[in-house]
């Protein structure tokens, strides 16, 4: 009989075998083959492809095989696994978490209150209570559909209804994404323990003995110099610095050299700077939003955010290279703590092979960030060898039509962006 472990310990499983009975078993038998006669206290689970009409049948083969306390996870246009991208085919992937030191806490929509407009210490005790939210609160997990969560009003419910720290900080950070391949509130699925829905949410909270820290790459560069707001109206942004929005952007534009002028089609973005305090801006300092409209009556843009006058916005350019080299640098300083013993990968579908000229980008990425045992020729080549002697850091995840993660002390709704969350136990 194999003792329980003292410390976390994570396994990983994935198929894409065209059976979908056939693929839940594949994926189930590689993370017992890991776990070594642990029993999974937590299973991540991710299916994709023609697979997602079977979850039923694949959650039942893999609560047989692994026998885990609970189970989360949703549908997905592609899965993630290890340093593979599955896109666009049928697929499983899951990970699955021994963590004998931590308090496990699941919930749906329904255990939430509405949400009003305007938030009150009944609504947030509520909420806290509902997603388990307490002083020991490591992360949360939320897996939404894409349809009918009204995401505007719950982020920052949920940020709000977290306990503070000593330091006046909230406690525990939120991770996850949207549901994503489905044309219509019928092909969404979410998981939960033995249950397979198609609307709403789904969480997890974990609290305790376990230490989870979350990176956002949002793979955008600052252009030009940082305009306040003065003049907003919802989500048009109808005057910047005193000056026309429209009128901004044409003297930015004249400003670019010639190389950033073609990419301003597709790539330009605007970052509402989180901080205001802050004398200067780095690129973790922006919460990043699509422009989706352009009003020339009134020479106004429209945006995927509330902006209110006051606000410092700066533009943004996004493109392969510097989402590559953002992910880059937020992983090596990742390497300066402890390797994890988990990982889990929720990246935008926007990304993978409709962004990067390489297969398997974001994931490969993460991956070799954490290989400290490849050679140095190897590391050069990138990716990952399939007959390394030596088994990669467990991760799993998904392509999301929207990702959860945090930006300084709150986390937000993102696009086109590459959320990394990182299990590690804690020092004692």
């Amino acid at each position: 009989m194999t003792t329980a472990p003292a410390h976390s310990f994570f396994a990983a499983g994935v198929s894409a075998l065209a059976d979908p009975v056939a693929a839940a078993t594949r994926a189930a038998e590689q993370a017992v083959r890991g776990l070594a006669g642990r029993r999974p206290d937590l299973v991540f689970l991710y299916i994709s492809g023609d697979h997602v009409p079977h979850a039923r049948e694949i959650l039942t083969i893999i609560h047989e095989r692994l026998h885990p306390r609970h189970v989360i996870g949703c549908s997905a246009e592609g899965v993630i696994a290890g340093a593979s991208e599955i896109e666009g085919k049928a697929a499983v992937s899951l990970l699955a978490a021994c963590l004998p030191n931590v308090d496990i806490h699941v919930f749906t929509d329904a255990d939430l209150p509405p949400i009003p407009d305007k938030l009150d210490d009944d609504t947030l005790g509520s909420i806290a209570q509902g997603i388990g939210a307490r002083g020991d609160l490591r992360a949360t997990f939320l897996f939404v559909d894409t349809f009918n969560v009204p995401m505007v009003r719950l982020m920052p419910a949920l940020n709000a209804a977290r306990h503070t720290g000593a330091d006046a900080l909230p406690i525990g950070l939120i991770a996850g994404g949207l549901v994503s391949g489905a044309k219509s509130p019928k092909d969404c699925r979410l998981i939960l323990d033995d249950t397979v829905r198609h609307h709403g949410l789904v969480g997890v909270s974990l609290r305790g003995g376990i230490d989870i820290e979350a990176i956002v790459s949002q793979g955008c560069r600052s252009i030009g110099q940082p305009f306040v707001v003065t003049k907003a109206k919802g989500n048009v942004i109808l005057e910047l610095g005193g000056r026309s929005a429209l009128d901004a952007i044409q003297d930015l534009v004249q400003d670019l050299p010639d190389s950033d002028k073609e990419k301003l089609h597709n790539s330009l973005l605007i970052g509402r700077v989180i901080n205001e305090y802050k004398d200067r801006f780095g690129r973790s300092d922006f919460l990043i939003r699509n422009i989706i409209g352009v009003d020339q009556k009134h020479k106004a843009i429209a945006v995927t955010d509330i902006v209110r006058a006051g606000t410092t916005v700066q533009f943004q350019l996004r493109d392969a290279t510097t989402a590559s080299q953002d992910l880059g640098m937020l992983l090596d300083a990742q390497q300066l703590h402890d390797t994890p013993s988990g990982i889990l990968l929720f990246t935008c579908n926007g990304r993978g092979s409709r962004l990067f000229s390489t297969p398997h980008h974001d994931a490969r990425k993460v991956a070799t960030a954490f290989d400290t045992q490849r050679s140095g020729e190897e590391a050069a080549k990138g990716g990952m060898s399939i007959d390394s002697p030596h088994a990669p850091i467990p991760m799993s995840g998904f392509f999301a039509s929207g990702e959860i993660g945090p930006i300084g002390n709150d986390s937000y709704l993102h696009g086109q962006t590459a959320c990394v969350v990182l299990f590690r136990d804690p020092h004692d």
